[in-house]
Order: structure tokens, then C-alpha cells, then sequence
């Protein structure tokens, strides 16, 4: 009988050991870009303090995807075509925020004599191996009566691009904030910016679906921060923007300026874009994916109504 009580003890304590595993950190990717500033700020000011949750920097958006494909990390911020492509790949990730919609922060900057997109014709263009570098570019051209065979495409990652455009390596780039700045202020002109195509550069929150689903309050947790850190831009502004501006190495008037170009969706326009039956982000997901596929910058069609997650944000808001 002793043995019977001892052998159920030690199978309840190993039943209790298996219920106490510690939740695995969210790790959550991400390069430096205005519109990603909140997360490292609502790091920097402790929202995420006593939480699993550890954003990590990378150099390039090619980083990012490759980090989420190694599974390095479950949650990354993207470009709505990056993930897209992403999802036309392996669509077992959640869209659970809209992090900023680019009004001007992406650019196509050229040499000094050089005015609109014309000027390219038959001229080198460095451009991010990305389906983003490769949509905004297409659709550039598009706009202005151009076709991808006018230009010659010189792949490089976003790092390089300030120093490529400068040592004369190529004759202009596809490039955004705060590489945009800098370039300014050496004499390049912008050619084309995101200004010109309203809603279609869109930056996006997502989780890995498994994470997600096992660990909902982390996900939550994650966007509260980021929901906080957003409220502590309109209430601080100047501290923000220091720090914001410490952490991409530019100054704070260069900050201002960067997030001028771009919109931070607050919690109800997030509401807006993810819930409902028809959520204003699924058509605009839907032009993109047809874009792609039709200029073949994806090759799997991509089923755009399970993307999209509205119960994280709407937990994270209660």
C-alpha cells in the first residue's frame, strides 16, 4: 500500500513538472525602421520588463524572413509583401497588428542630376533582394510608363546602400529612412516615393500560428507594450523621439521627420483594418497578392482570409 501511495506521488509530481514548463521567450524580429520604433521603445521603457518577450535587430528584411523560416523567432515585423511572400511559402503565421502605413519614408533616390524616374533608363539600380524591393520598384516603374528591362537591378542588402549609392557603385537605390536622410543631405534626389501609392506599403505584426495559439497572453502582452510605447510618442514626444533617434543613429529633427512619413495606425484604426467581417486590411492584402502573382514575384497563390487575427488586439485593449 506504501508503495502504491509512493508510486502516485511521484507520478502527480511529474504530472505538476509537466504543467510547470515556463513559457519559451517570444522572440521578435525586426529591422531598424520608424515604423518598428515602438517595440524597442516599450523595451527601453520597461513595458516588456518581467515578460518573454526579447526583440531582436537585424540588418535586412532578408534576415528577418530567414530568422522566421530557421525558426529563430516566432513574431517578426515585415512589409505586407514580405509577408505575402512569405505566406505564399509556408502560411502558418497570424497578422496581429498593423505596425505603419509608409507615406514618403520609402523612396527611390537617384544622383543629383538625375529628376524622375526616367532618368533611369539603362542606369543601375541597387535594390533589396526582397519581394518588397521588388514590388516597390515594379510599381514605380509602372507609374511612370516604365517596364523592369529599362533598368539594370544590382542586388544588395538595405546596409550597403548608403555606401554603394556614394562610392558611385550604382546610380541609385531603393532604400527608406534613415538611409533616405542621410543620402538627402549628400545630394540625391528623391525619384519616387510611397507617397505616390497610398495603402500599398504597409508594415505588419505577425506570430507564428503555433505560438499564438499555445501562448495567447504573450502575443497580448506584446502588442499592450507596443500599444503604450505609441501613447508614450503623443504624450513625450521629444523624449521619444531622443530615444527613438539614439537607436537608429540619427538626429532628433531627422526622426521628427521620418515619422512624419509614415502613419502609426492607433488601437481603433488597428480594430478597423483587422475585425469585423470584411476587415478594411483583407482587400488591400488582396490587390497585393494578385500583383504578385501576376508579376510572378510569388509563385503560389496565397489564401488572404486566414491571415488575418483580430482576437489578440482585442485582448491586448482590454
Amino acid at each position: 500500500m506504501k508503495f502504491l501511495i509512493l508510486l502516485l506521488a511521484v507520478v502527480l509530481l511529474g504530472l505538476n513538472a509537466c504543467t510547470d514548463e515556463p513559457t519559451p521567450v517570444l522572440q521578435v524580429g525586426g529591422v531598424v525602421w520608424p515604423g518598428y520604433g515602438p517595440l524597442y521603445l516599450a523595451r527601453d521603457l520597461g513595458y516588456y520588463r518581467n515578460k518573454p518577450i526579447h526583440p531582436i535587430e537585424f540588418t535586412s528584411a532578408t534576415q528577418v524572413i530567414r530568422a522566421y523560416q530557421n525558426d529563430t523567432v516566432d513574431a517578426v515585423c515585415l512589409t505586407l509583401d514580405e509577408a505575402l511572400l512569405l505566406a505564399s511559402q509556408s502560411a502558418n503565421f497570424r497578422i496581429v497588428m498593423v505596425a505603419d502605413f509608409s507615406n514618403g519614408a520609402d523612396v527611390i533616390m537617384g544622383r543629383s542630376d538625375m529628376h524622375t524616374m526616367k532618368d533611369l533608363q539603362g542606369r543601375q539600380v541597387g535594390v533589396e533582394d526582397t519581394a518588397l524591393g521588388a514590388f516597390f520598384l515594379t510599381r514605380a516603374l509602372l507609374e511612370s510608363g516604365m517596364q523592369t528591362d529599362d533598368v539594370r537591378i544590382v542586388p544588395m542588402q538595405a546596409q550597403d546602400h548608403e555606401r554603394s549609392f556614394l562610392k558611385d557603385d550604382v546610380d541609385a537605390v531603393v532604400t527608406f529612412e534613415p538611409t533616405r536622410g542621410k543620402l538627402l543631405t549628400r545630394g540625391a534626389h528623391i525619384l519616387f516615393d510611397s507617397s505616390r501609392i497610398p495603402g500599398e506599403i504597409v508594415d505588419v505584426v505577425l506570430v507564428r500560428t503555433e505560438y499564438l495559439q499555445r501562448y495567447p497572453q504573450v502575443v497580448n502582452d506584446l502588442l499592450r507594450g507596443w500599444q503604450q510605447a505609441q501613447d508614450y510618442i503623443k504624450n513625450s514626444p521629444a523624449d521619444a523621439l531622443a530615444r527613438l533617434a539614439r537607436r537608429e543613429g540619427v538626429t532628433d529633427e531627422e526622426m521628427r521627420v521620418a515619422l512624419h512619413e509614415i502613419t502609426l495606425p492607433d488601437r481603433e484604426e488597428n480594430r478597423k483594418l483587422l475585425s469585423g467581417p470584411e476587415p478594411a486590411l483583407r482587400p488591400v492584402l488582396q490587390h497585393l497578392a494578385d500583383f504578385m502573382w501576376q508579376k510572378q514575384l510569388i509563385h503560389n497563390p496565397v489564401p488572404v482570409d486566414k491571415l488575418i487575427d483580430s482576437q489578440a488586439l482585442s485582448m491586448a485593449d482590454q
